[in-house]
């Protein structure tokens, strides 16, 4: 995942991901690059446009959010009674945030 966080701040810095740029970032964060997947991390993206795939892939669950809450039962007294009883225990827990 390192790679492609790197791909990603080089695009939102609006540079060029060339092999150099993504070693010397992932050299910054410490991480040991390794030649060979900067290489091919490089070329997978040389025919991507990242503004439109992350705009693809933030779009679908947003999209796929309502459905799913449209699409949850809808829960019984009986099982929210027995909610309350599971975490009877933490009650004081629950005070220290809010």
């Amino acid at each position: 995942m390192e790679y492609v966080y790197a791909a990603m701040l080089l695009h939102s810095a609006e540079k060029n991901i060339d092999e150099d740029a993504v070693s010397a970032i992932l050299g910054a964060a410490g991480v040991e690059a390794d030649n060979g997947r900067v290489k091919a991390l490089v070329a997978s993206l040389d025919s991507v446009d990242i503004a439109d795939a992350m705009a693809t892939a933030v779009a679908a669950p947003a999209a796929a959010a309502p459905a799913a809450a449209a699409a949850a039962p809808v829960e019984e007294a009986g099982e929210e009674e027995e909610e309350e009883d599971a975490g009877a225990g933490f009650e004081g827990l629950g005070s220290l945030f809010g």
